[in-house]
């Protein structure tokens, strides 16, 4: 049995859990808790004339309607605009149940409960509605030109403007640069809305006991949404619990918060004193949730005969749909995050982000970043085919060098901290990468073809997380952190930690995340920062609780602390194994007791003995019990890195594309199981091959989304996801005790931009807009 497991490919421990039907997931919860249901707008703009609910008073079982003039107090306000930015002067947020004006087809406008949901349904389709249609406003190019406002205070439909620009070492700003370089290439390009569908929608259980609040939500930011409902509901903080319990998937879409269902319905069991229940269904996720991916960029590029980027411009139109909870993290990402693993002689970007009268936009795994690697690697693509040089060949010319980290930017991340890179070996990579998929050896023809994306990937963003470690009695250790999990193994690693950190086999760890009740502070998961805020946290408390069990069994052993070790859960002199204590008995003795439990405890009993006589049983600075608590808050993101290559065919015929073979290496530092991580971009890359080829949100020009199911909004199934060929580089981080950096989103965020370059070669057409369908590159072989 072994107990050094960072690195090792660990099963993960929550599976036979859930692949046993034994999850618990929020529809699990309040099997006889009230129903809620929601009337939405029809409309994609409108402003409310009437609502008369009365025929829907005559529905048996029926318990309230709500509209927003029943809302009281700071429930009735809008929701909390959660990072404002300078460059964000027309922020906006919705109410939680729609006042007087609708922004979006999906937005909350009466809120009904019910004894089932079945009859919080037939009550929702008896309330009448009246509104006056106002001309909505679709797609930012119509936005930016258009009369019509999405909000009436909010000249010309702009919701915030930013401009970061890096000048030349000469001090040239990017625009002289450009002008001045012996080549210049000028395009557009396009990516399509898409969302993050996961499997488990949005949901929320709450229940009120006169005292304390006790709320279950599928969220990836429990701490966060007990701060919102103690703050719009006038609770202490103490008597408001939050729990997340399995949430079947998240992408970004639940760190959003609070939703208004996560006001309303724990607003309504005070109200009621009733336990209450909404589970959201498949069409309200489509259209009363968030999406993303949706800009319009405007790309200027000026380079040298070698293919050095000498100056680059780059003006951004940011779809955000009708709200802007989220402020504008993602251009703020998508603008930064392009300049991927390059250095760029000067560099401005400004981006414009605008309001249109769609679902609003919000973080998707990747957040800004697919957005941003496919602008940089067009961009590298088009300068290798104007100067008929290889695709690799031009990035390598432009790779950030392994001797110039840590490697500065120059520019703003999104965390309000510089963008500066911790680590990393790009020529190495694009070594390994080109070796994996063989591109030296790859023979273009028509039909067939290859393509290549590279990313950096800011992780680990902060404010900060936590750890705390506690180990009983009875040998076993716990470790919580705040930080929610949603099918990424956090159980799997942060006992891998533990169990290197302490000594102790994994069998004997257990973990808990996103419980407010074990953990209060928090932040979420988001930005593939778990592993790297909170690994760290419990690496630390760990650390904490190994020093004092070390100390502790000194004493008992007569030993010197420096000479313990710790291994299978028993502390031994180094070299004597003879000489040993089991952890158990050491988290016994570090609670003094006057009363004993069992022969266990009675140990610590206060004639057991030994005891010094010259110090209170708890020394002065000590506390009881073999536990620590700690946080992590880092200076900085790491940022990660990789390249992804696939090689596709095109049917002559059909204009279908086939991925043949899809290759990627990854650096996120030190590993801790190889086997998660590996999982991690193979579900990323499975959701960007749903980008690239797909995924799209199709609004008509009434701002009616048209494919609002699944039988309408396609995914790839399993047959459509190619093999994935994946190695690693590890370049530990500087920045944090692990060395580790993120992986999360990794898969994900290059996928279009290889796709797009691939198809490209094998059509020799320009692919400048994603995802692309067999229509599309049908059309564009004839001209169209």
């Amino acid at each position: 049995m072994t107990t050094r497991l960072f690195g090792e490919r660990v099963q993960r421990k929550e599976d036979p859990r859930l692949l046993t039907g034994q999850g618990r997931f929020l529809d699990d919860l309040g099997p006889d808790a009230l129903a809620v249901a929601f009337v939405r707008s029809p409309h994609a703009h409108a402003r409310i004339l009437d609502i008369d609910v009365s025929a829907a008073l005559d529905v048996e079982g029926l318990v309230a309607v709500y509209t927003w003039e029943d809302l009281p107090g700071l429930v009735a306000e809008p929701l909390p605009l959660l990072i404002p930015h300078p460059a964000l002067t027309h922020g906006r947020t919705a109410y939680p149940l729609a006042r007087e004006v609708v922004r979006h087809v999906g937005e909350p406008v009466v809120m009904v409960v019910a004894e089932d949901r079945y009859l919080a349904e037939d009550a929702c389709a008896l309330i009448r509605v009246d509104y006056e249609l106002l001309k909505p406003v679709v797609g930012v190019e119509e936005a930016v030109h258009s009369a019509a406002l999405v909000h009436e205070d909010v000249p010309g439909n702009v919701g915030a403007r930013l401009v970061q620009e890096v000048p030349s070492s000469s001090g040239q700003s990017a625009r002289e640069v450009i002008e001045s370089a012996p080549h210049t290439l000028a395009f557009r390009l396009d990516i399509e809305r898409s969302a993050s569908s996961p499997l488990e929608g949005r949901g929320v259980h709450a229940r009120w006991d006169g005292t304390d609040l006790r709320v279950h939500s599928s969220t990836q930011t429990s701490t966060s949404v007990r701060m919102a409902i103690a703050a719009k509901l006038g609770l202490p903080l103490p008597h408001v619990e939050v729990i997340a319990p399995d949430v079947g998937g998240g992408f970004g879409v639940k760190i959003v918060h609070p939703w208004p269902e996560e006001i309303l319905v724990p607003w309504a069991a005070m109200l009621l004193d009733r336990e209450l229940k909404w589970t959201e269904d498949r069409r309200e996720h489509f259209i009363s949730s968030a999406h993303e991916r949706g800009q319009v960029q405007f790309v200027r590029v000026g380079f040298d005969d070698d293919g050095h980027v000498l100056g680059l411009e780059v003006t951004i139109l940011h779809d955000h749909g009708a709200y802007t909870p989220y402020g504008v993290i993602v251009p703020i990402i998508t603008s930064t995050q392009l300049l991927g693993p390059y250095k760029i002689g000067s560099y401005r970007v400004e981006f414009s982000s605008i309001y249109t009268n769609t679902v609003q936009v919000t973080p998707y795994r990747g957040a800004g970043r697919p957005q941003g690697v496919f602008c940089m690697e067009r961009t590298m693509d088009k300068i290798a085919a104007h100067l008929g040089k290889d695709r690799t060949e031009v990035r390598a010319a432009n790779f950030i060098q392994p001797s110039e980290f840590p490697y500065d930017q120059g520019m703003i991340f999104q965390d309000g901290r510089p963008l500066v890179y911790d680590s990393g070996d790009y020529p190495a990579m694009l070594a390994k990468l080109k070796e994996l998929i063989g591109w030296d050896s790859f023979v273009p023809r028509k039909g067939l073809g290859i393509g290549i994306g590279c990313y950096v990937e800011g992780t680990g963003v902060g404010p900060y997380e936590g750890g705390h470690v506690q180990i009983t009695s009875d040998g076993r250790v716990h470790v919580s952190t705040g930080l929610t999990s949603q099918g990424q193994g956090h159980e799997t690693v942060f006992a891998q930690i533990a169990a290197t950190e302490l000594g102790v086999p994994i069998e004997r760890i257990s973990v808990v995340t996103g419980d407010t009740r074990r953990f209060g502070y928090a932040v979420g998961t988001f930005a593939s920062r778990a592993a790297v805020v909170s690994g760290n946290a419990i690496a630390l408390a760990c650390r904490k609780v190994r020093e004092k069990a070390l100390r502790i069994a000194a004493e008992a052993l007569e030993a010197d602390p420096a000479d313990l070790e710790i291994s299978d859960g028993l502390v031994h002199v180094a070299g004597a194994p003879g000489a040993s204590i089991p952890l158990s008995t050491v988290a016994v003795l570090s609670n003094p007791l006057r009363y004993s439990f069992d022969a266990e405890t009675a140990r610590a009993g206060q004639f057991a003995g030994g005891a010094s006589f010259d110090r209170p049983p708890v020394a002065e600075g000590e506390e009881p019990g073999l536990e620590g608590r700690d946080y992590y808050s880092p200076l900085r993101s790491t940022f990660a890195a990789g390249m992804h290559a696939a090689i596709v065919e095109t049917d002559p015929d059909t204009a279908e594309i086939r991925i043949l073979r899809y290759a990627v290496v990854h650096d996120c530092g030190r590993l801790i199981n190889p086997m998660i991580v590996e999982g991690q971009i193979h579900g990323g890359v499975a959701q960007g091959v749903g980008g690239a080829l797909y995924e799209r949100m199709a609004y008509d020009s009434h701002g009616q989304l048209l494919n609002a199911s699944f039988m309408d909004f396609l995914m790839p199934y399993a047959t459509e996801i190619p093999r994935i060929e994946t190695d690693h580089l590890e370049t530990p981080s500087p920045l944090n005790p692990l060395g580790i950096k993120g992986a999360g989103e990794a898969g994900v965020i290059p996928v279009a931009a290889v796709i797009a370059g691939a198809v490209e070669d094998a059509e020799g057409l320009p692919i400048d807009r994603m995802p692309i369908s067999p229509s599309e590159l049908f059309h564009l072989r004839s001209g169209g």
